[in-house]
């Protein structure tokens, strides 16, 4: 127990603590899953430790710069999100009305 407890002290420095599993989790199989995620997180970050990495690239994000022209440019774009008053719609529906022939 005492090694798994090291292990989960190294993993804690690198990956979320979300991702992290109890002791009692591996000593006496009760998660196995949770184990599972641990080990394949750790597996993420493989590539910092010069090792190869197993399963998708991590991303890093990108910083943008956006001016406040830019920014006042968003503001005026109706998107697709905002819904239309056009096509299908529900209205006429009844629940539990019979069809009229």
């Amino acid at each position: 127990m005492e090694n798994i407890s090291f292990f989960l002290q190294f993993a804690q420095k690198h990956i979320d603590k979300s991702e992290l599993f109890q002791t009692v989790d591996l000593y006496e199989a009760q998660d196995p899953n949770a184990v599972l995620t641990c080990l394949s997180a750790l597996a993420r970050k493989a590539d910092k430790f010069g090792k190869q990495s197993i399963g998708p690239k991590e991303a890093h994000g990108e910083k943008r710069n956006w001016t406040d022209e830019q920014l006042k440019q968003g503001d005026s774009i109706i998107g697709l999100q905002m819904g239309s008053n056009k096509g299908a719609t529900a209205s006429g529906l009844n629940m539990g009305n019979f069809r009229h022939m």
